[in-house]
């Protein structure tokens, strides 16, 4: 491919931007002088080099929470759509090792209703962020499968595909080669799919709507500037002419970025990507669990490295059982738990 498309998917917080950054060796991604906190939400779009590839990789915002209203959910989706037409690579969907994964369950539900199921099975791949918090001399693997089965079903939606860009030492050749480790894996899924690059009808409106727009850019410049005779409406054709073909590729990228840009509403029913937005008074609030979980982690951080992995274990049994006997077999969990990994940690010394 002349270039790689990946689009960074994730929960508000999860290391999209880190991920970009450490993709294209950039330092950290500032939004422009006077950005609004609006625009700041939106999608952005990078380029670079990794790996000896041309990269894009665009990051976008948590759209598939229930926090967002219609409109701004339609805005977010039209947007990261639009800029990574006509189709990414792979979709990076980032993932904190320490955090519980009701949200990205949720994400690959959403790209699967709104793209197809082989958006998930064939072109998504899960990025691993925060691998800081696991123990030390304990690998993501053996995490995964002694302690975190939830986030093993999600690798395994994805094509058993997943990966991390993040290590203790930080030493740069280490780096580098997470990166290009990480591009192999999208190339071996783009094979695998025998596609060139993921498409779906939505992307295919996105591509005819920004080859349009692209058009039309052109020709209201050349109006502008006196440079002949415009090219009338029925004379401009998305697919087949291209009044940009004299441009160089920086222009070519400034006007395709601004077409992509201007696409901020294609035809989406979000009452078929999001079949529960009406939510039963009865269900407790997603804020209300994610504030218990936060209490809940902050105690568990506090206590030594032996025990606490254990207490949490131990702790979320009880929340989630509830009531007398949940709390007397969480405490029992717990105990259980800290005096196999005592018994464990000793042998191994």
């Amino acid at each position: 491919a002349a270039e790689l498309r990946l689009v960074a998917l994730g929960r508000t917080g999860a290391g999209q931007s880190a991920a970009a950054n450490t993709i294209l060796g950039l330092q950290a991604f500032q939004p422009p002088q006077g950005t609004d906190a609006a625009a700041a939400r939106d999608s952005q779009k990078h380029r670079g080099e990794a790996a000896g590839r041309k990269v894009v990789v665009i990051t976008s915002p948590d759209w598939f929470s229930s926090g967002s209203v219609p409109d701004e959910t339609k805005h977010l989706i039209s947007s990261f759509v639009a800029l990574s037409s006509p189709g990414p690579h792979a979709f990076l969907l980032c993932v904190p090792v320490g955090q519980p994964t009701d949200g990205e369950a949720k994400a690959l539900d959403a790209l699967e209703r709104l793209f197809g199921p082989s958006a998930v099975s064939r072109h998504t791949i899960v990025l691993f962020t925060h691998t800081d918090e696991l123990e030390e001399g304990e690998q993501l693997g053996e995490h995964l499968t002694t302690w975190r089965r939830d986030l093993l079903e999600l690798v395994e939606r994805c094509g058993d595909r997943y990966h991390t860009l993040e290590s203790r030492d930080r030493e740069a050749e280490e780096g580098r080669r997470a990166v290009e480790e990480l591009l192999e894996k999208v190339e071996q899924a783009v094979r695998e799919s025998g596609t060139e690059h993921f498409s779906c009808p939505l992307y295919q409106e996105a591509e005819a709507r920004v080859r349009e727009r692209q058009a039309e850019i052109v020709r209201q410049s050349r109006e502008r500037s006196g440079g002949g005779e415009a090219p009338s409406d029925d004379q401009v054709c998305p697919a087949d002419s291209r009044p940009e073909e004299d441009m160089d590729d920086e222009e070519l990228e400034r006007v395709r970025e601004e077409a992509e840009r201007s696409i901020t509403d294609l035809n989406l029913d979000l009452g078929d990507i999001f079949p529960s937005l009406s939510v039963s008074p009865s269900s407790p609030a997603p804020s209300f669990l994610w504030g218990l979980w936060e209490k809940l982690t902050g105690w568990v951080k506090r206590l030594p490295k032996l025990v606490r992995r254990e207490a949490l274990l131990g702790a979320l049994v009880g929340l989630f059982v509830g009531g007398p006997f949940g709390s007397m077999l969480g405490a029992t969990v717990g105990s259980v738990a800290t005096e196999v990994g005592r018994r464990k940690t000793q042998k191994n010394k």
